[in-house]
């Protein structure tokens, strides 16, 4: 478990950090790009090596439906509890039912998707690869994140009308999962850790490269393939028989089983947790509620005492919010979102335990860069305020608390 603490570690001071570097940087914008081209790069390179170890049996359709099934469901429960609480508690009352709507579907679909590279990381620190729980929480989250993607095409159409470029992520991912059924471990392409990192930097440049091509197109408009499915597919397409070599007691082993590829492996982790943390949008606005909400209450008082009291005054009193108020929003969001995702522990009787279905239900908590994804999004189109503040505290909450969750999936695995 010194790996589970270690990679927690440096998702803390990344989170840290995501925080404080925009006060001491003018153009931290820039700096933020670099960290999005950073994270992009050591996801891919988390998941082509997930991919890889991925095997796909043809003749059980049937079974992987069920899983798609039950990661569809664990990613939509946290989604319709969280905008349900947007819209009955955090939404403005005199914000229009369409608009508040709307709103909260897309902001709120940042409670939906495991963090793969963050959980997947973590569970192979931990020593987790070799069990059930982790080969079925690698189909779940895949499946969940995948189902998210998809989804926020026709929510972003909620908002600016049918696009044809969004309908293109949708095509793209469609062929990435043909190519991996199509051509599942046939390709000759090495995994050691210079090709793979090779691999994921040419990924991630066609992400970003698409994504620049669509600004120029229409800046309303882009498009984002996220680099997890294409490097996913990429590894699951990779020979394994290719990729075996003789030891000097001359058996014959993966590559990815020498010490020098877990070593680097660990080190891309670590990186990835520290990109993470950095990646986390600045928690813009809350000290300006908090400083406004100060300045509406003396407003309120001096009103009062000179007997002139202004109903406007009143009404924006109403709509502020104290830390005391933020912090029980986040916790009540962080609950419904983690609550959501316990649908495993419900299902698969026939396969495993009690405590490995929870194991997996549990599991599935941490949230991460799909997720901060769907906010920065969700701030592309105007939407701000209260439900972007506290959506982004609770992302930060699930990620701190990553550590823990795999800690307790530890003991849950470890009982008799």
């Amino acid at each position: 478990m010194k790996k589970v603490y270690i990679l927690s570690a440096l998702l803390l001071v990344g989170l840290g950090l995501s925080q404080t570097l925009p006060l001491f940087f003018d153009n931290y914008e820039n700096l933020s790009h670099l960290i999005k081209i950073g994270t992009m790069i050591c996801l891919a390179f988390i998941m082509i090596h997930v991919g890889y170890e991925f095997e796909i049996h043809k003749n059980r359709l049937k079974e992987y439906g069920y899983d798609y099934l039950i990661a569809f469901t664990a990613a939509t429960f946290p989604w319709f509890f969280v905008t349900l609480y947007f819209v009955f508690f955090l939404i403005p009352e005199s914000t229009p039912a369409v608009d508040s709507w709307v709103q909260s579907l897309l902001a709120a679909r940042f409670a939906a998707p495991t963090s793969a590279g963050v959980l997947f990381s973590m569970l192979a620190a931990a020593g987790l690869a070799s069990t059930w729980m982790f080969r079925k929480t690698r189909i779940l989250a895949i499946f969940d994140d995948l189902d998210t993607v998809i989804l926020m095409v026709p929510l972003q159409m909620l908002i600016i009308g049918f696009k044809v470029q969004l309908l293109f992520v949708i095509v793209i991912m469609f062929i990435l999962i043909w190519l991996a059924w199509r051509y599942l471990h046939i390709i000759k392409l090495s995994v050691r850790w210079k090709n793979v990192l090779f691999y994921s930097i040419l990924i991630a440049g066609a992400a970003e490269l698409i994504y620049f091509s669509s600004k120029t197109i229409d800046e309303t408009v882009t498009v984002h393939i996220e680099v997890l499915l294409p490097a996913f597919v990429l590894g699951t397409m990779i020979s394994k028989n290719y990729n075996r070599v003789k030891t000097d007691e001359g058996h014959e082993e993966d590559i990815l089983e020498l010490k020098s590829e877990k070593k680097t492996s660990f080190y891309i982790s670590a990186i990835f947790m520290i990109l993470v943390g950095l990646s986390m949008p600045l928690l813009e606005g809350i000290s300006g509620d908090i400083s406004k909400t100060k300045a509406i209450d003396e407003q309120i008082v001096d009103a009062y005492v000179s007997g002139k009291e202004d109903t406007e005054l009143f009404t924006h009193a109403e709509e502020g919010y104290n830390w005391g108020m933020i912090l029980f929003h986040v916790l009540i969001v962080t609950l419904l979102s983690n609550i959501g995702k316990i649908v495993p522990a419900f299902v698969y009787r026939n396969e495993a335990n009690w405590r490995e279905r929870l194991a997996v239900a549990i599991a599935m908590f941490p949230r991460g860069e799909v997720g901060a994804g769907v906010l920065i999004i969700s701030m592309s189109y105007g939407i701000s305020g209260m439900i972007v503040t506290v959506s982004m505290l609770s992302l930060a909450l699930n990620l701190l608390l990553t550590g823990l969750f795999i800690v307790i999936v530890k003991r849950l695995l470890s009982m008799k």
